[in-house]
């Protein structure tokens, strides 16, 4: 399927927002959550600049699972990191573990059912810290109510990249031509909560 010029026009507003939230959105900071933001959201911009000049046949490299496994992680360790203090190293532990197992597994392809259960494990744990720690921090009232954002962004993304990763290894969760064309919008829309939530 080809991109087409609304896609690219969505995805290139994807890299100015994602470029500004490492420019100017995430200063204020700790030292771990600003490398893990700015980490996640430099690889969403990459990601949409790759997307742009390339179109979707970019979607084929093997990089691309590991790619959508970065964001995710490195946001929620970030979001650990800074307002889950008695679980940092856990959480730290588990991002190492479940990011090299998925790069293993795609060095290394296996024909049986590991790859998959790990790939939506590591997903659905860094996704639901995405969504779930934002919200019960609004609730508490430990974040202003502009916070719920991440935890909608959070959503976004795991579905992204859910079907990005499922895509990839051959097993996709919608027909190949509904993914590109609902993928430019989807991730303009995550970038847009995630960089609203933040500030």
């Amino acid at each position: 399927m080809k991109i087409t010029i609304l896609d690219r026009i969505l995805l290139l507003f994807t890299c100015l927002l994602a470029a500004w939230q490492v420019a100017v959105g995430i200063n204020s900071a700790d030292t771990l959550p600003l490398i893990t933001y700015t980490i996640s959201f430099g690889v969403l911009l990459v990601a949409g600049l790759l997307l742009i000049i390339l179109g979707f046949d970019v979607l084929d490299s093997p990089a691309v699972v590991i790619i959508s496994t970065i964001i995710p992680l490195g946001l929620s360790l970030g979001l650990v990191w800074e307002h889950l203090s008695s679980t940092r190293i856990f959480y730290l532990i588990f991002v190492i573990i479940g990011f090299l197992t998925i790069l293993i597994t795609r060095i290394f392809p296996m024909r049986n059912k590991l790859p998959v259960i790990l790939l939506a494990s590591v997903h659905g744990v860094a996704g639901l810290t995405i969504f779930l720690l934002p919200i019960i921090l609004v609730f508490f009232g430990l974040a202003h109510l502009s916070f719920a954002l991440v935890s909608l962004g959070g959503v976004l993304i795991s579905v992204a990249g859910l079907w990005l990763s499922f895509l990839r290894i051959g097993k996709p969760l919608l027909l190949n031509s509904t993914i590109l064309k609902v993928l430019p919008g989807l991730l303009f829309l995550m970038t847009v909560c995630f960089v609203t939530g933040f500030r």
